[in-house]
């Protein structure tokens, strides 16, 4: 419990009160210190397991702002993250590690350890346009491609855009990664570059000059018929990630989800185009009569004469039966 809590951030001068309301007489700073030690083992442990789940096809690179007490001062510092896609389909977070800020000596050195425990196989890295992290993936990954990722570069552009046209913008910028195939990705970021070139000369600017970085993913040996957009993920899940064969968020482009990926029957009954085509057309009766026909909650439809009210059925289950 004390280390749960320890991880959860709770102060050690809470801790005492927390174990108080618990009926212990009191646990001092120093013993929940020492309680919460095993817990470097495990983080130890973590850190340096050696990453025997490749390829990792897929990988995600960002650094995190946070605040930590360091010689009695709060002192910000940036907490960089790697986070890929292993043969499994899951997301694993690779590596995590502390610098005091983001620069490129710091993801060089952090580059190097996952590498050093195994890192291999990968084909795309997303990650924003920090120089540093760029230079640090070209130098320790040499083989893969590198992705701008689309919700770092979308904040970037939203700066150069007008506030009555951000929407417009952003809509289309968007439908680029809705699209099945990388032509369709292009054909559809040049109707956006047509759009903006005369009505908003800064934003076409910037989305040309971008353009290579944005759409790398289409340029990529992984490159399939799926929908996604490139993003770097907001947290270390291990859930299934759509990146791999089955469904993700950091993959350039991610399969749907089998549900979705599945011909639609002609008796489901999703609303849409789909479902108004293959559901049966309503009797030209009911259309003439709306009132002769009312839908009830198991589908099926009775005449307004059969409908009893409440006090006819509660009379009918007074009845007793007469058997003949």
């Amino acid at each position: 419990m004390v280390a749960t809590c320890y991880l959860l951030g709770v102060s050690t001068r809470r801790m005492d009160r927390l174990v108080q309301s618990l009926g212990i007489t009191g646990l001092s700073r120093s013993q929940v210190s020492v309680m919460a030690r095993d817990l470097d083992e495990l983080v130890r442990d973590f850190r340096e397991r050696p990453l025997n789940e490749g390829p990792y096809t897929f990988l995600a690179a960002d650094a995190l702002t946070m605040k930590v007490r360091e010689g009695g001062r709060v002192i910000k510092i940036a907490d960089m993250v790697a986070t890929a896609v292993n043969t499994g389909g899951f997301r694993e977070i690779l590596g995590v590690a502390t610098s005091t800020a983001e620069s490129g000596a710091g993801w060089n050195t952090f580059f190097k350890d996952p590498v050093a425990r195994g890192l291999n196989g990968v084909a795309l890295v997303t990650s924003d346009a920090h120089a540093g992290l760029v230079d640090a993936i070209g130098a320790n990954l040499p083989g893969a491609s590198w992705q701008r990722c689309r919700t770092h570069y979308t904040a970037n552009l939203m700066a150069t855009c007008p506030k009555h046209a951000w929407g417009g913008v952003k809509a289309m910028l968007h439908s680029v990664f809705d699209q099945i195939d990388a032509a369709a990705v292009h054909t559809q970021y040049d109707k956006l570059l047509d759009q903006t070139k005369h009505t908003l000369p800064e934003v076409h600017t910037h989305l040309d000059d971008a353009r290579a970085d944005v759409l790398a993913f289409t340029r990529s040996r992984v490159m399939s018929g799926d929908r996604s957009g490139p993003t770097t993920p907001t947290n270390g899940s291990t859930a299934k990630s759509a990146a791999a064969p089955t469904s993700s968020a950091s993959s350039p482009i991610a399969p749907r989800s089998s549900g979705s990926s599945a011909p639609s029957s002609p008796n489901n009954t999703t609303n849409g185009p789909t479902a108004a085509a293959t559901s049966a057309p309503i009797p030209s009766t009911a259309a003439a009569h709306p009132h002769h026909q009312q839908p009830c909650l198991g589908g099926h439809h009775h005449s307004h004469h059969q409908r009893l009210t409440t006090q006819q059925r509660r009379t009918r289950r007074r009845t007793p039966l007469h058997r003949t």
